[in-house]
């Protein structure tokens, strides 16, 4: 005989239940799946699962040439192309000990730059929409358009830029692009108090940030979280900086690595916000010195048949998300024989497993959308 007792009234309140939120949600962005257990209305434990969007990115550069990676490297995280193309490219340049032309490299510091402004503004202003505030978004797309309009112009494209070669760009400014790309960064930096006021300054957005979903700098170094969220936990470290690449060394005057000590949704906002501030400033100290520079190559001449010596390197760039890798392993042929791909967005996701546990459901929103990540990048 078997007896079964039911638990009722108090009893029930208890009882721990599993809630999946995603693959497909409007609060995951996109096809990330987080399996929560529940105690009444507080989460026990967080499992992020991925792998929804997988598209064998790493397995897929084996089969192209050095050329044509640039193309897949420039989609894994589609708020940052031009910063993923450059990694790649840098690390085939090592492997051949190309120098760039000056020229180039400027350019290609000014072009980060503005790149990383898009990414965060897209952020800025998508954050607040999570939290119930509708109307920074538009702002932030009419920022994000001016900037479009002179990234598009310079290289046809408004996501997938394609401008980054092996060796340099893939050509020259246009003839007065300067002036329209400095009235831009004018234009958008005179507009930015109004996320300083508008979100940073409201009361009903701090209240639901400050102290919410604090990420301890242990945590950070555990996980290997970069970027924004890692220096919004007190964490001082920038490639930029820490290991100057392109023209950062000579941008140290102008270079500020904006931290925080709490570690919590608001100075993880902060940060990207102050981050955003100061790219536009990087971004205007490029074209001062590149109109200073007189006329030159702006790319290396290649082979037809580009192939890499047989050996090893890591590239790593200071992405708008965190930091971002190529290991590149060459057996001397036309295509890499392995290039593994270390993604911001990867590792940060992974810390939601140390921070929603013990918060409420009514804060799972406001911690995942503060970690900054885009999908393509958790799921290269």
């Amino acid at each position: 005989m078997t007896e079964t007792t039911v638990g009722i009234g108090g009893a029930a309140e208890s009882t721990d239940m599993v809630l999946n939120i995603g693959p497909q949600h409007p609060s995951t962005h996109g096809v990330l799946r987080l399996r929560l257990v529940l105690d009444g209305e507080r989460i026990r434990s967080a499992e992020p699962v991925v792998g929804y969007m997988h598209r064998g990115a790493e397995k897929l550069f084996e089969a192209r040439d050095y050329r044509q990676i640039v193309m897949l490297a420039n989609r894994h995280d589609w708020l940052s192309a031009f910063s993923n193309e450059l990694g790649v490219v840098m690390a085939v340049e090592r492997m051949l000990g190309m120098e760039v032309p000056e020229r180039a490299v400027w350019m290609r510091t000014l072009l980060a730059e503005l790149n990383r402004v898009l990414n965060h503004l897209m952020f800025l202003g998508s954050y607040p929409l999570e939290l119930g505030g509708i109307t920074p978004i538009f702002h932030a797309f009419r920022e994000r358009e001016e900037l479009q309009a002179v990234m598009e112009e310079i290289s046809g494209g408004r996501m997938h830029y394609m401008f980054n070669r092996v060796g340099g760009l893939k050509e020259d400014l246009p003839l007065g692009w300067t002036g329209r790309a400095r009235a831009a960064i004018a234009d958008v930096t005179s507009r930015m108090s109004v996320y300083d006021d508008l979100v940073r300054g409201n009361e009903i957005f701090r209240g639901r940030t400050r102290g919410v979903g604090v990420l301890s700098a242990g945590a950070v170094h555990a996980y290997g979280v970069s970027g924004p969220i890692a220096r919004g936990s007190g964490v001082d470290f920038d490639l930029r900086r820490d290991e100057p690449y392109l023209a950062y060394g000579e941008l140290q005057d102008v270079l500020k690595v904006v931290t925080r000590q709490e570690g919590d949704c608001l100075a993880r906002f902060e940060c990207l916000l102050d981050q955003t501030h100061n790219a536009l400033e990087l971004a205007e100290a490029c074209l001062d010195r590149l109109e200073q520079l007189p006329p030159g190559p702006i790319n290396q001449r290649l082979p037809k048949v580009l192939k890499a010596p047989e050996g090893h390197t890591y590239a790593w760039t200071e992405n708008p998300l965190g930091i971002n890798g190529y290991y590149l392993v060459s057996k001397g042929e036309k295509t890499p024989y392995r290039l593994k791909l270390r993604s911001a967005s990867y590792n940060n996701i992974q810390a939601l497993t140390e921070l929603l546990p013990g918060t409420l459901v009514a804060d799972m929103v406001a911690i995942l959308g503060s970690m900054f990540f885009v999908v393509g990048d958790i799921d290269k």
